[in-house]
C-alpha cells in the first residue's frame, strides 16, 4: 500500500504548517512507514495517511508525486 507521510524537515525547529512537506512510501503498514522514516531520516513525522486507489490516482497527477525509497 502507498502511504502519504506528512513531516517537518527537522525535529529541532518548532513545527509550523508552512514547513510541512510530504513523501510517499510503498510499505505494508502505517507502523512500518513511521519506523522507516524515523530510523532513516531526521524528519519529524506529523501524520501518515493510507491512500486508496482513487486518492492514489489523484496524487499521481501531481508533478511532485514520487515514491520515496528509504
Amino acid at each position: 500500500m502507498i502511504f502519504k507521510v506528512y513531516y517537518q524537515p527537522s525535529k529541532r525547529i518548532n513545527p509550523r504548517r508552512e514547513n510541512t512537506e510530504v513523501l510517499y512510501l510503498d510499505t505494508d503498514s502505517k507502523v512500518n512507514a513511521r519506523l522507516l522514516v524515523e530510523s532513516k531520516t531526521e524528519y519529524n513525522v506529523e501524520f501518515i495517511e493510507g491512500l486508496d486507489e482513487d486518492t492514489l490516482n489523484y496524487e499521481k497527477e501531481s508533478p511532485n508525486f514520487k515514491i520515496t525509497e528509504l
